[in-house]
């Protein structure tokens, strides 16, 4: 079963203590800008995807029962995004941070990480609160419960194969046509990989250099889904791995991925493309020597949603350019 976002930095901590036998905290690593490469030029730096490159979907119209919620706080992840897709962005009085799109920038965001405030959220005098199994702490949401508001948690979506379960969880409990919910998410599901040069051999690194977490991917990560998707190989899922592991030179040099994934913040975190290749054995694959490195911002990677299919086309697009 796979991770819930919020346990993702609890248990990368825990797998790099155990393995290191940390006693002190690391210090910080400062961050320098990444320098961008367009995805349709030759590549010659980290190719860097943003939530600009993947806007949203133009918004369907919903068809809404007789009572439905007028005023809805949304901090399941990017599930405010979602709504927006389908016609509801005007009912969205409060958002959990990872929806990002710019039809919200006028909605106050309510959450820090997955953390969020009863306080804050009950300010907005929401008809409907609307979480998933990383919102927390429990507590916040008993006391917004027992304020009287009805709180409905929905799926996470680890894979294109989640998002019309969680789309339809999310339409019964906001009233909205089930048919209307159908028929807008056919549309953000990614296409089948046309033909491919070849299947470029992926690595997803999870890194977060402040705290001295470096982990690879494997099965159930969420980008081993978005990489099959764009055409790719997800080398930590291939080798059987499960969907963190701690990074290790001997792992990562026998995988030799043709590319790196990332997200932007983590890239950052180990002062960009020079720190990364200096990390336990990213020299010695095809990727370090040659420095072919995808940096997909962070809300946006593993957000399955209205922009998915966008975003494995961009993926696609940028994984044939970092392994030319």
């Amino acid at each position: 079963m796979p991770l819930t976002r919020a346990g993702i930095c609890a248990v990368a901590t825990l797998l790099v203590v155990s393995v290191a036998g940390c006693s002190s905290a690391p210090s910080e690593v400062t961050a320098s800008p990444l320098a961008s490469s367009s995805i349709t030029e030759q590549f010659s730096g980290p190719v860097i995807i943003t939530s600009d490159d993947v806007p949203l979907p133009g918004s369907r119209l919903a068809v809404l029962t007789e009572n439905a919620p007028l005023r809805i706080v949304s901090l399941a992840t990017g599930v405010a995004e979602t709504l927006v897709a389908l016609g509801l962005g005007d009912r969205i009085v409060g958002r959990d941070e990872t929806s990002t799109a710019t039809e919200l920038s006028e909605v106050p965001v309510l959450t820090k990480a997955h953390a969020v405030s009863a306080e804050r959220v009950l300010a907005t005098s929401p008809d409907l609160v609307i979480i998933d199994a990383s919102t927390s702490p429990p507590e916040a949401i008993e006391q917004i419960r027992s304020a009287g508001v009805a709180v409905v948690k929905i799926p996470e979506a680890w894979s294109p194969d989640d998002i019309a379960p969680r789309v339809r969880a999310l339409a019964d409990a906001v009233g909205l046509d089930a048919d209307s919910a159908e028929a807008a998410t056919a549309t953000w599901l990614p296409s089948a990989p046309g033909a491919q040069p070849s299947a470029p051999r992926v690595a997803f690194l999870y890194l977060r250099g402040t705290s001295a977490i470096y982990l690879l991917g494997g099965e159930g990560s969420g980008a081993d889904a978005l990489i099959e998707a764009a055409g790719g190989v997800d080398v930590g899922a291939e080798s059987g791995l499960p969907a963190f592991t701690p990074l290790t030179a001997e792992a990562l040099a026998a995988a030799d991925p043709d590319v790196l994934l990332v997200m932007t913040g983590g890239l950052e975190s180990v002062d960009g493309a020079t720190g990364l290749v200096q990390l336990p054995g990213v020299a010695q694959t095809r990727a370090g020597e040659q420095g072919r490195i995808v940096a997909v911002e962070d809300t946006l990677l593993l957000s399955y949603g209205p922009r998915t299919g966008a975003l494995v086309d961009a993926l696609a697009s940028a994984l044939q350019v970092a392994s030319r």
